[in-house]
Protein backbone atom coordinates (compact mmCIF):
# COMPACT_ATOMS: atom_id res chain seq x y z
CA UNK A 1 0.00 0.00 0.00
CA UNK A 2 1.18 3.54 -0.75
CA UNK A 3 0.46 6.46 1.62
CA UNK A 4 0.34 9.56 -0.62
CA UNK A 5 -0.27 13.11 0.67
CA UNK A 6 -1.75 16.14 -1.04
CA UNK A 7 -3.07 19.58 -0.17
CA UNK A 8 -6.70 18.45 -0.57
CA UNK A 9 -6.43 15.16 1.27
CA UNK A 10 -7.56 15.72 4.89
CA UNK A 11 -5.90 12.52 6.15
CA UNK A 12 -2.36 13.60 5.21
CA UNK A 13 -3.11 17.02 6.68
CA UNK A 14 -3.44 15.34 10.08
CA UNK A 15 0.01 13.68 9.87
CA UNK A 16 1.40 15.87 12.72
CA UNK A 17 -1.01 14.05 15.06
CA UNK A 18 0.98 10.79 14.61
CA UNK A 19 3.16 10.61 17.71
CA UNK A 20 5.23 7.55 18.63
CA UNK A 21 3.95 5.54 21.56
CA UNK A 22 6.66 5.96 24.25
CA UNK A 23 6.85 2.25 25.05
CA UNK A 24 6.90 1.26 21.37
CA UNK A 25 9.55 3.90 20.63
CA UNK A 26 11.73 2.66 23.49
CA UNK A 27 11.48 -0.90 22.16
CA UNK A 28 12.30 0.31 18.63
CA UNK A 29 15.40 2.19 19.82
CA UNK A 30 16.53 -0.93 21.68
CA UNK A 31 16.32 -2.88 18.41
CA UNK A 32 18.28 -0.15 16.59
CA UNK A 33 21.01 -0.48 19.24
CA UNK A 34 20.96 -4.26 18.85
CA UNK A 35 21.95 -3.98 15.18
CA UNK A 36 24.95 -1.80 16.21
CA UNK A 37 24.83 0.13 12.93
CA UNK A 38 24.73 3.79 13.99
CA UNK A 39 27.90 5.80 13.20
CA UNK A 40 29.53 2.90 11.35
CA UNK A 41 31.77 3.58 8.31
CA UNK A 42 30.39 3.53 4.75
CA UNK A 43 29.45 0.07 3.49
CA UNK A 44 29.38 -0.90 -0.18
CA UNK A 45 26.23 -3.04 0.17
CA UNK A 46 24.15 -0.12 1.47
CA UNK A 47 25.76 2.33 -0.97
CA UNK A 48 24.71 0.01 -3.82
CA UNK A 49 21.10 0.03 -2.61
CA UNK A 50 21.06 3.85 -2.57
CA UNK A 51 22.67 4.00 -6.01
CA UNK A 52 20.25 1.41 -7.38
CA UNK A 53 17.27 3.35 -5.96
CA UNK A 54 18.50 6.54 -7.63
CA UNK A 55 18.85 4.74 -10.99
CA UNK A 56 15.55 2.86 -10.78
CA UNK A 57 13.54 5.99 -9.93
CA UNK A 58 15.64 8.46 -11.97
CA UNK A 59 16.09 10.85 -9.03
CA UNK A 60 19.14 12.89 -8.01
CA UNK A 61 19.09 11.80 -4.35
CA UNK A 62 18.49 8.45 -2.65
CA UNK A 63 19.34 7.56 0.94
CA UNK A 64 19.33 4.72 3.44
CA UNK A 65 18.61 6.15 6.90
CA UNK A 66 18.38 4.92 10.49
CA UNK A 67 16.12 6.91 12.83
CA UNK A 68 17.78 7.51 16.22
CA UNK A 69 16.21 9.12 19.30
CA UNK A 70 16.86 12.69 18.14
CA UNK A 71 18.44 12.44 14.69
CA UNK A 72 18.18 10.91 11.26
CA UNK A 73 21.50 9.18 10.48
CA UNK A 74 22.46 8.42 6.88
CA UNK A 75 23.97 4.96 6.40
CA UNK A 76 24.14 5.66 2.65
CA UNK A 77 23.48 8.89 0.76
CA UNK A 78 23.63 8.93 -3.05
CA UNK A 79 23.72 12.49 -4.40
CA UNK A 80 23.85 14.09 -0.93
CA UNK A 81 27.54 14.72 -0.38
CA UNK A 82 28.85 15.87 3.00
CA UNK A 83 25.66 15.17 4.97
CA UNK A 84 25.80 12.40 7.58
CA UNK A 85 22.80 13.26 9.76
CA UNK A 86 19.99 15.76 10.32
CA UNK A 87 17.68 16.48 13.23
CA UNK A 88 14.68 14.25 13.69
CA UNK A 89 12.13 17.10 13.99
CA UNK A 90 10.64 18.24 11.75
CA UNK A 91 11.44 14.99 9.97
CA UNK A 92 10.46 13.19 6.81
CA UNK A 93 12.01 9.87 7.85
CA UNK A 94 10.81 10.29 11.42
CA UNK A 95 7.29 10.59 10.08
CA UNK A 96 7.71 7.74 7.58
CA UNK A 97 8.62 5.16 10.26
CA UNK A 98 5.27 5.73 11.97
CA UNK A 99 3.55 3.97 9.03
CA UNK A 100 3.62 0.40 7.81
CA UNK A 101 3.19 1.37 4.16
CA UNK A 102 5.40 3.28 1.77
CA UNK A 103 4.99 7.05 2.28
CA UNK A 104 4.82 9.20 -0.87
CA UNK A 105 4.69 13.03 -0.80
CA UNK A 106 4.19 14.21 -4.41
CA UNK A 107 4.73 17.90 -3.49
CA UNK A 108 6.50 18.65 -0.21
CA UNK A 109 5.44 22.31 -0.22
CA UNK A 110 1.84 21.16 0.10
CA UNK A 111 2.61 18.90 3.06
CA UNK A 112 2.30 20.43 6.59
CA UNK A 113 5.26 18.48 8.03
CA UNK A 114 7.55 18.23 5.01
CA UNK A 115 7.39 21.95 4.20
CA UNK A 116 9.51 22.81 7.28
CA UNK A 117 12.14 20.13 6.72
CA UNK A 118 15.68 21.53 6.11
CA UNK A 119 16.01 19.53 2.89
CA UNK A 120 12.76 21.14 1.63
CA UNK A 121 13.00 24.67 2.98
CA UNK A 122 16.78 24.86 2.61
CA UNK A 123 19.13 25.27 -0.29
CA UNK A 124 18.50 21.82 -1.75
CA UNK A 125 14.78 22.50 -2.29
CA UNK A 126 13.38 18.94 -2.24
CA UNK A 127 9.89 18.85 -3.79
CA UNK A 128 9.22 15.10 -3.97
CA UNK A 129 9.79 12.47 -1.28
CA UNK A 130 9.05 8.76 -1.03
CA UNK A 131 10.17 6.38 1.71
CA UNK A 132 9.74 2.67 2.46
CA UNK A 133 10.29 1.62 6.09
CA UNK A 134 13.06 -0.87 6.95
CA UNK A 135 10.96 -3.22 9.06
CA UNK A 136 12.23 -6.12 11.17
CA UNK A 137 10.35 -9.45 11.25
CA UNK A 138 8.90 -8.49 14.65
CA UNK A 139 7.52 -5.21 13.29
CA UNK A 140 10.05 -2.59 14.42
CA UNK A 141 10.72 0.11 11.82
CA UNK A 142 14.42 0.99 12.07
CA UNK A 143 14.65 3.58 9.32
CA UNK A 144 13.83 4.10 5.66
CA UNK A 145 15.00 3.80 2.07
CA UNK A 146 14.21 7.17 0.47
CA UNK A 147 14.15 8.76 -2.97
CA UNK A 148 14.05 12.57 -3.36
CA UNK A 149 13.66 14.93 -6.30
CA UNK A 150 13.75 18.67 -6.76
CA UNK A 151 10.51 18.65 -8.73
CA UNK A 152 7.00 17.44 -7.80
CA UNK A 153 6.12 13.99 -9.16
CA UNK A 154 4.22 10.82 -8.35
CA UNK A 155 4.98 7.09 -8.52
CA UNK A 156 2.94 3.96 -9.21
CA UNK A 157 1.99 1.12 -6.88
CA UNK A 158 4.63 -1.02 -8.65
CA UNK A 159 7.26 1.66 -7.98
CA UNK A 160 6.27 1.67 -4.31
CA UNK A 161 6.60 -2.11 -4.20
CA UNK A 162 10.10 -1.83 -5.71
CA UNK A 163 11.07 0.70 -3.03
CA UNK A 164 9.73 -1.70 -0.38
CA UNK A 165 11.85 -4.50 -1.92
CA UNK A 166 14.95 -2.32 -1.62
CA UNK A 167 14.12 -1.71 2.06
CA UNK A 168 13.85 -5.49 2.52
CA UNK A 169 17.28 -5.93 0.89
CA UNK A 170 18.70 -3.39 3.38
CA UNK A 171 17.26 -5.40 6.28
CA UNK A 172 18.78 -8.59 4.80
CA UNK A 173 22.19 -6.87 4.69
CA UNK A 174 21.76 -5.68 8.29
CA UNK A 175 20.90 -9.22 9.40
CA UNK A 176 23.97 -10.62 7.63
CA UNK A 177 26.13 -7.92 9.18
CA UNK A 178 24.72 -8.64 12.66
CA UNK A 179 25.35 -12.37 12.23
CA UNK A 180 28.92 -11.68 11.12
CA UNK A 181 29.53 -9.39 14.14
CA UNK A 182 28.21 -12.02 16.53
CA UNK A 183 30.30 -14.72 14.90
CA UNK A 184 33.39 -12.50 15.11
CA UNK A 185 32.82 -11.72 18.79
CA UNK A 186 32.19 -15.37 19.59
CA UNK A 187 35.34 -16.32 17.71
CA UNK A 188 37.38 -13.70 19.56
CA UNK A 189 36.04 -14.88 22.90
CA UNK A 190 36.74 -18.51 22.00
CA UNK A 191 40.32 -17.74 20.93
CA UNK A 192 41.00 -15.79 24.12
CA UNK A 193 39.67 -18.64 26.22
CA UNK A 194 41.87 -21.13 24.38
CA UNK A 195 44.90 -18.88 24.77
CA UNK A 196 44.46 -18.70 28.55
CA UNK A 197 43.91 -22.44 28.68
CA UNK A 198 47.10 -23.10 26.67
CA UNK A 199 49.13 -20.83 28.95
CA UNK A 200 47.80 -22.64 32.03
CA UNK A 201 48.23 -26.17 30.76
CA UNK A 202 51.59 -25.83 28.93
CA UNK A 203 51.81 -29.52 28.28
CA UNK A 204 52.79 -30.32 24.71
CA UNK A 205 50.45 -33.29 24.46
CA UNK A 206 47.49 -31.21 25.59
CA UNK A 207 48.47 -28.40 23.22
CA UNK A 208 48.62 -30.82 20.29
CA UNK A 209 45.23 -32.30 21.20
CA UNK A 210 43.71 -28.83 21.48
CA UNK A 211 45.19 -27.87 18.11
CA UNK A 212 43.67 -30.93 16.44
CA UNK A 213 40.28 -30.23 17.96
CA UNK A 214 40.46 -26.60 16.86
CA UNK A 215 41.28 -27.63 13.31
CA UNK A 216 38.21 -29.87 13.22
CA UNK A 217 36.04 -27.14 14.71
CA UNK A 218 37.30 -24.59 12.19
CA UNK A 219 36.62 -27.00 9.33
CA UNK A 220 33.07 -27.56 10.53
CA UNK A 221 32.56 -23.82 11.11
CA UNK A 222 33.76 -23.00 7.58
CA UNK A 223 31.46 -25.64 6.10
CA UNK A 224 28.51 -24.40 8.16
CA UNK A 225 29.18 -20.77 7.23
CA UNK A 226 29.47 -21.65 3.53
CA UNK A 227 26.21 -23.61 3.69
CA UNK A 228 24.43 -20.76 5.50
CA UNK A 229 25.72 -18.17 3.02
CA UNK A 230 24.72 -20.35 0.07
CA UNK A 231 21.16 -20.63 1.39
CA UNK A 232 20.91 -16.82 1.50
CA UNK A 233 21.81 -16.69 -2.22
CA UNK A 234 19.11 -19.14 -3.37
CA UNK A 235 15.33 -19.01 -3.02
CA UNK A 236 14.24 -21.08 0.02
CA UNK A 237 11.57 -22.93 -2.02
CA UNK A 238 10.05 -22.85 -5.48
CA UNK A 239 6.69 -21.06 -5.74
CA UNK A 240 3.42 -22.70 -6.73
CA UNK A 241 2.67 -21.80 -10.37
CA UNK A 242 -0.85 -22.79 -11.51
CA UNK A 243 -0.75 -25.30 -14.35
CA UNK A 244 2.99 -25.96 -14.01
CA UNK A 245 5.24 -28.41 -12.22
CA UNK A 246 8.64 -27.18 -11.01
CA UNK A 247 11.68 -29.03 -9.72
CA UNK A 248 15.20 -27.95 -8.83
CA UNK A 249 18.48 -29.31 -7.52
CA UNK A 250 21.66 -27.63 -6.32
CA UNK A 251 24.99 -28.98 -5.10
CA UNK A 252 28.37 -27.30 -4.66
CA UNK A 253 31.56 -29.06 -5.64
CA UNK A 254 33.27 -28.29 -2.32
CA UNK A 255 32.07 -27.83 1.24
CA UNK A 256 34.58 -24.98 1.68
CA UNK A 257 33.59 -22.99 -1.43
CA UNK A 258 30.46 -20.91 -1.83
CA UNK A 259 29.10 -21.76 -5.26
CA UNK A 260 28.51 -19.30 -8.05
CA UNK A 261 25.36 -20.91 -9.54
CA UNK A 262 21.97 -19.29 -8.97
CA UNK A 263 18.33 -19.68 -10.03
CA UNK A 264 14.89 -18.30 -9.20
CA UNK A 265 11.21 -18.41 -10.21
CA UNK A 266 8.97 -15.48 -9.24
CA UNK A 267 5.67 -13.80 -10.09
CA UNK A 268 5.21 -10.69 -12.23
CA UNK A 269 1.47 -10.43 -11.70
CA UNK A 270 -0.19 -12.17 -14.66
CA UNK A 271 3.13 -13.68 -15.80
CA UNK A 272 6.00 -15.60 -14.25
CA UNK A 273 9.74 -15.09 -14.64
CA UNK A 274 12.55 -17.58 -14.19
CA UNK A 275 16.31 -17.54 -14.50
CA UNK A 276 19.34 -19.75 -14.02
CA UNK A 277 22.96 -18.65 -14.21
CA UNK A 278 26.57 -19.30 -13.34
CA UNK A 279 29.10 -16.73 -12.06
CA UNK A 280 32.73 -17.13 -13.09
CA UNK A 281 34.72 -18.50 -10.16
CA UNK A 282 33.88 -19.45 -6.57
CA UNK A 283 34.29 -18.14 -3.05
CA UNK A 284 33.28 -14.82 -1.43
CA UNK A 285 33.92 -12.74 -4.58
CA UNK A 286 31.69 -14.97 -6.69
CA UNK A 287 29.08 -14.95 -3.92
CA UNK A 288 29.01 -11.15 -4.05
CA UNK A 289 28.30 -11.26 -7.78
CA UNK A 290 25.74 -14.03 -7.29
CA UNK A 291 23.78 -11.89 -4.83
CA UNK A 292 24.12 -8.81 -7.05
CA UNK A 293 22.95 -10.73 -10.14
CA UNK A 294 19.94 -12.28 -8.42
CA UNK A 295 18.74 -8.99 -6.88
CA UNK A 296 19.35 -7.08 -10.14
CA UNK A 297 17.45 -9.60 -12.28
CA UNK A 298 14.48 -9.49 -9.91
CA UNK A 299 14.46 -5.68 -9.63
CA UNK A 300 14.95 -5.11 -13.38
CA UNK A 301 12.12 -7.52 -14.25
CA UNK A 302 9.71 -5.55 -12.05
CA UNK A 303 10.42 -2.43 -14.15
CA UNK A 304 10.57 -3.96 -17.63
CA UNK A 305 10.14 -7.73 -17.97
CA UNK A 306 11.42 -7.95 -21.55
CA UNK A 307 14.15 -10.63 -21.28
CA UNK A 308 16.63 -8.77 -23.48
CA UNK A 309 16.15 -5.59 -21.44
CA UNK A 310 16.61 -7.50 -18.19
CA UNK A 311 19.91 -9.03 -19.35
CA UNK A 312 21.12 -5.62 -20.55
CA UNK A 313 20.37 -4.15 -17.12
CA UNK A 314 22.41 -6.91 -15.45
CA UNK A 315 25.24 -6.38 -17.95
CA UNK A 316 25.37 -2.67 -17.09
CA UNK A 317 25.27 -3.37 -13.35
CA UNK A 318 28.15 -5.88 -13.47
CA UNK A 319 30.28 -3.49 -15.53
CA UNK A 320 29.67 -0.46 -13.31
CA UNK A 321 29.52 -1.94 -9.81
CA UNK A 322 33.06 -1.98 -8.40
CA UNK A 323 32.26 -4.86 -6.05
CA UNK A 324 31.68 -7.15 -9.04
CA UNK A 325 35.46 -7.20 -9.51
CA UNK A 326 35.33 -7.59 -13.32
CA UNK A 327 33.57 -10.94 -12.95
CA UNK A 328 31.07 -12.06 -15.57
CA UNK A 329 28.37 -14.69 -15.64
CA UNK A 330 26.20 -16.71 -17.98
CA UNK A 331 22.41 -16.46 -17.64
CA UNK A 332 19.20 -17.78 -19.13
CA UNK A 333 16.25 -15.46 -18.32
CA UNK A 334 12.72 -16.39 -19.36
CA UNK A 335 9.07 -15.34 -19.18
CA UNK A 336 6.06 -17.65 -18.85
CA UNK A 337 2.75 -16.29 -20.17
CA UNK A 338 -0.30 -18.54 -19.56
CA UNK A 339 -2.24 -19.44 -22.72
CA UNK A 340 -6.02 -19.47 -22.80
CA UNK A 341 -5.99 -22.95 -24.36
CA UNK A 342 -3.63 -24.28 -21.67
CA UNK A 343 0.12 -24.34 -21.36
CA UNK A 344 2.40 -21.34 -21.65
CA UNK A 345 4.13 -19.13 -24.18
CA UNK A 346 7.80 -19.12 -23.21
CA UNK A 347 10.35 -16.46 -24.14
CA UNK A 348 13.95 -17.29 -23.19
CA UNK A 349 16.89 -14.89 -23.57
CA UNK A 350 20.47 -16.16 -23.46
CA UNK A 351 23.51 -14.44 -22.03
CA UNK A 352 26.23 -16.92 -23.08
CA UNK A 353 24.68 -19.84 -21.18
CA UNK A 354 24.48 -23.47 -22.38
CA UNK A 355 21.21 -24.20 -24.19
CA UNK A 356 18.02 -25.18 -22.42
CA UNK A 357 16.19 -28.29 -23.68
CA UNK A 358 12.56 -28.47 -24.80
CA UNK A 359 11.27 -32.05 -24.42
CA UNK A 360 8.14 -34.08 -25.15
CA UNK A 361 7.36 -37.77 -25.77
CA UNK A 362 7.19 -38.79 -29.43
CA UNK A 363 5.18 -41.51 -31.16
CA UNK A 364 7.97 -44.11 -30.81
CA UNK A 365 8.00 -43.91 -27.00
CA UNK A 366 11.31 -42.06 -27.17
CA UNK A 367 11.75 -38.41 -26.17
CA UNK A 368 11.75 -35.57 -28.69
CA UNK A 369 14.53 -33.18 -27.66
CA UNK A 370 15.18 -29.70 -29.04
CA UNK A 371 17.97 -27.41 -27.87
CA UNK A 372 16.74 -23.87 -27.16
CA UNK A 373 19.85 -22.00 -28.27
CA UNK A 374 19.20 -18.34 -29.25
CA UNK A 375 22.02 -17.40 -31.59
CA UNK A 376 24.40 -14.63 -30.55
CA UNK A 377 23.87 -14.41 -26.79
CA UNK A 378 27.11 -13.05 -25.26
CA UNK A 379 28.51 -13.33 -21.72
CA UNK A 380 26.90 -10.97 -19.20
CA UNK A 381 29.26 -8.44 -17.62
CA UNK A 382 32.14 -8.95 -20.07
CA UNK A 383 31.51 -6.30 -22.76
CA UNK A 384 29.82 -2.86 -22.59
CA UNK A 385 28.01 -3.39 -25.91
CA UNK A 386 27.08 -7.03 -25.29
CA UNK A 387 24.41 -8.49 -27.58
CA UNK A 388 21.78 -10.88 -26.24
CA UNK A 389 19.37 -13.12 -28.13
CA UNK A 390 16.01 -14.70 -27.37
CA UNK A 391 13.63 -17.37 -28.63
CA UNK A 392 9.87 -17.80 -28.19
CA UNK A 393 7.96 -21.09 -28.26
CA UNK A 394 4.97 -22.87 -26.72
CA UNK A 395 5.14 -25.25 -23.74
CA UNK A 396 2.02 -27.45 -23.85
CA UNK A 397 0.62 -30.44 -21.98
CA UNK A 398 3.16 -33.24 -21.58
CA UNK A 399 6.15 -30.99 -22.45
CA UNK A 400 9.04 -29.84 -20.29
CA UNK A 401 11.83 -27.27 -20.28
CA UNK A 402 15.16 -28.28 -18.68
CA UNK A 403 17.84 -25.78 -17.59
CA UNK A 404 21.23 -26.55 -16.05
CA UNK A 405 24.66 -25.10 -15.35
CA UNK A 406 27.83 -26.32 -17.04
CA UNK A 407 28.82 -28.50 -14.09
CA UNK A 408 26.44 -31.11 -15.56
CA UNK A 409 27.92 -31.27 -19.07
CA UNK A 410 31.51 -30.95 -17.82
CA UNK A 411 31.19 -34.07 -15.64
CA UNK A 412 33.42 -36.87 -16.97
CA UNK A 413 32.34 -40.34 -18.06
CA UNK A 414 34.12 -43.63 -17.24
CA UNK A 415 36.22 -43.09 -20.40
CA UNK A 416 37.49 -39.75 -19.07
CA UNK A 417 35.64 -37.63 -21.65
CA UNK A 418 33.28 -34.82 -20.69
CA UNK A 419 29.58 -35.62 -20.96
CA UNK A 420 29.15 -32.57 -23.21
CA UNK A 421 26.10 -31.35 -25.12
CA UNK A 422 25.91 -34.53 -27.22
CA UNK A 423 26.05 -36.78 -24.17
CA UNK A 424 23.33 -34.82 -22.38
CA UNK A 425 21.14 -34.76 -25.51
CA UNK A 426 21.52 -38.52 -25.90
CA UNK A 427 20.71 -39.10 -22.25
CA UNK A 428 17.52 -37.01 -22.49
CA UNK A 429 16.48 -38.67 -25.76
CA UNK A 430 16.86 -42.22 -24.41
CA UNK A 431 14.96 -41.69 -21.14
CA UNK A 432 12.00 -44.00 -20.58
CA UNK A 433 10.34 -42.22 -17.66
CA UNK A 434 7.62 -39.54 -18.16
CA UNK A 435 8.81 -36.12 -19.30
CA UNK A 436 8.00 -34.28 -16.05
CA UNK A 437 10.00 -31.74 -14.09
CA UNK A 438 10.53 -34.00 -11.04
CA UNK A 439 11.57 -37.03 -13.12
CA UNK A 440 13.99 -34.97 -15.26
CA UNK A 441 15.75 -33.63 -12.17
CA UNK A 442 15.76 -37.00 -10.41
CA UNK A 443 17.16 -38.80 -13.48
CA UNK A 444 19.87 -36.14 -13.90
CA UNK A 445 20.91 -36.60 -10.26
CA UNK A 446 21.07 -40.37 -10.88
CA UNK A 447 23.19 -39.77 -13.99
CA UNK A 448 25.72 -37.70 -12.04
CA UNK A 449 25.85 -40.30 -9.26
CA UNK A 450 26.65 -42.99 -11.84
CA UNK A 451 29.74 -41.17 -13.15
CA UNK A 452 33.08 -42.16 -11.57
CA UNK A 453 33.88 -38.77 -10.08
CA UNK A 454 30.43 -37.20 -9.97
CA UNK A 455 30.67 -33.52 -10.93
CA UNK A 456 33.85 -31.52 -10.53
CA UNK A 457 31.99 -28.19 -10.52
CA UNK A 458 28.82 -26.76 -8.99
CA UNK A 459 25.61 -28.04 -10.54
CA UNK A 460 22.23 -26.28 -10.57
CA UNK A 461 19.18 -27.84 -12.26
CA UNK A 462 15.78 -26.26 -12.91
CA UNK A 463 12.94 -28.02 -14.74
CA UNK A 464 9.44 -26.83 -15.70
CA UNK A 465 6.70 -29.06 -17.10
CA UNK A 466 3.03 -28.79 -18.07
CA UNK A 467 1.08 -31.84 -16.82
CA UNK A 468 -1.55 -33.57 -18.93
CA UNK A 469 -5.05 -32.48 -17.83
CA UNK A 470 -6.02 -36.11 -17.18
CA UNK A 471 -3.27 -36.47 -14.56
CA UNK A 472 -4.84 -33.85 -12.29
CA UNK A 473 -7.84 -34.43 -9.95
CA UNK A 474 -11.25 -34.11 -11.67
CA UNK A 475 -9.59 -33.55 -15.02
CA UNK A 476 -8.00 -30.25 -13.98
CA UNK A 477 -4.33 -29.33 -13.83
CA UNK A 478 -3.08 -29.17 -10.27
CA UNK A 479 -0.90 -26.30 -9.14
CA UNK A 480 2.12 -28.15 -7.78
CA UNK A 481 5.73 -27.42 -6.94
CA UNK A 482 8.46 -29.99 -6.31
CA UNK A 483 11.94 -29.47 -4.94
CA UNK A 484 14.17 -32.42 -5.73
CA UNK A 485 16.90 -31.52 -3.26
CA UNK A 486 18.03 -28.70 -1.04
CA UNK A 487 21.49 -27.19 -1.61
CA UNK A 488 24.13 -29.76 -0.64
CA UNK A 489 27.68 -30.75 -1.54
CA UNK A 490 29.17 -33.39 -3.82
CA UNK A 491 31.21 -35.89 -1.94
CA UNK A 492 29.30 -35.35 1.33
CA UNK A 493 27.00 -37.82 3.03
Amino acid sequence: MVQQTSATDPAPGRRPELVPDPDAEAARIAVVRRYDILDTPPDGAFDRVAAMAARLFDVPVATVTIVDTDRIWFKAAHGLEGVTEIGRDPGLCGSAILRDETLVIPDTLQDPVAADNPLVAGEMGVRFYAAAPITTPDGHRLGTVNVLDTRPRSITEEDAATLADLAAIVLDEMELRLSALRALRDEQARRESERRHAEAERARAEAERAAREKAEEDKAAIAAFASTLQRTLLPPALPVVPGLELACHYRTASAQDVGGDFYDVFSLGDRWAFFLGDVCGKGPEAATVTALARHTLRAAAQINADPLTVLSALNTMLLTDVTAGRRFCTVLFGLLEPRKDGGFTVTVASGGHPPAYHLRPDASDAVWVRAVRPEGGMLVGAFPQAHFAQATFSLTAGESLFLYTDGLIEARTAEGAMLGDNGLTGFLHQRTRPVTAPSLVEDSITLLASLPDGAGDDVALLALSVPHPDTAPDGGIAATAHTAAAPEHFGQE
